[in-house]
Parts: structure tokens; sequence; C-alpha cells
């Protein structure tokens, strides 16, 4: 039987992004992004909006650029796929898990000192040797998803002071 696990996400990020280095000297960094939906309620003809957060991990070159040019509120778009964490845990001793997004292509939106809005802009892309170049809008970063062992605690959730509202 085919499967396809694609995950394609525009949204801004609720925290800065905070690059750590596995002990094999790959770098990786966990971002959240705020997915907005809006839609109209056919009965109230009433304008709703919500707001859904996503943890995404971004790998190698990918997760060093994100650190570099990413910030609280920046827009960006995020292809990649989904990955289930399991994990027990150590207080309870129950069995936890939780869905996120492995990235593999990240594509910054609007401009370098843009916190909000969406725009223009382009993706940075690694040339040979080069750290980034700004690249145009087509183009995207790639990223390798090494062996993810080297977890020692489950991933956290975001905190009150990282929501943007």
């Amino acid at each position: 039987m085919a499967s396809f696990n694609k995950v394609i996400l525009v949204g801004n990020l609720t925290r800065d992004p905070e690059v750590r280095y596995t002990t094999g000297g790959t770098a990786v960094t966990e971002v959240s992004l705020a997915v907005n939906r809006q839609w109209t309620d056919r009965s109230t003809n009433e304008r709703k909006e919500e707001t859904t957060f996503v943890e995404v991990t971004l790998w190698g070159r990918t997760a060093e650029i994100a650190g570099e040019y990413l910030s609280k509120g920046r827009p960006c778009l995020i292809e990649g796929r989904l990955q289930l964490d399991q994990w027990e845990d150590k207080e309870t001793g129950k069995k936890r898990s939780k869905l996120k997004v492995v990235g593999d292509t990240l594509q910054l939106l609007g401009s370098r000192g843009d916190g909000g809005g969406g725009g223009g802009g382009g993706s940075t892309r690694p040339a040979s040797g080069d750290v980034s170049q700004s690249q145009p809008a087509a183009e995207s970063v790639p990223s390798r998803a090494p062996d993810q062992a080297f977890y020692d605690d489950a991933p956290k959730a975001p905190s009150d002071d990282e929501v943007p509202f």
C-alpha cells in the first residue's frame, strides 16, 4: 500500500529559535509556529478565527539559518513530514506521545526587520562552500534528519510567555 507524509505550513514563530548541536556536531533547533485559520460561520454569518500551534524540528544547515534569520513573530514557510515522538514520563511512568513536524525546507517570508505581516522576501540556501546567500523566493533550504535518539527528555510545550497573543 502506498503512503505519503508531507506537511506545508505558513505561520509566525512564537519564540526565538535556539540552535543546539548533537554530539556529532549536527545543528538542531525546535521552533513553534502559530498557524491561523479564518472562516465564516454560516449560521451567524460571523467571521471566526482559530490559531494552531505546531512544533517543528529543523536539522543541519536549515537549523543554523533559522537561528540566524528567524525571530519571534517572523513569518516563514516550512515543508516537512509528520513524526510521532513517544516516551515514558519519568515522574509518572506513563507512556506519552506527541505529533510534531520534522522540517525539510525553510522559506523565509517578509523582510529582515519584519516581525509580523507577510510580503515578498526570499529564502536562504547554502551554495557550495558559502555560508548562505539570498536567493529568489522559489528556492528553499534542504535539510537532513539524522538519528534523533539523542533526546533525553520529552519535547516541551510553549510556555505562556511564548504565545504571541
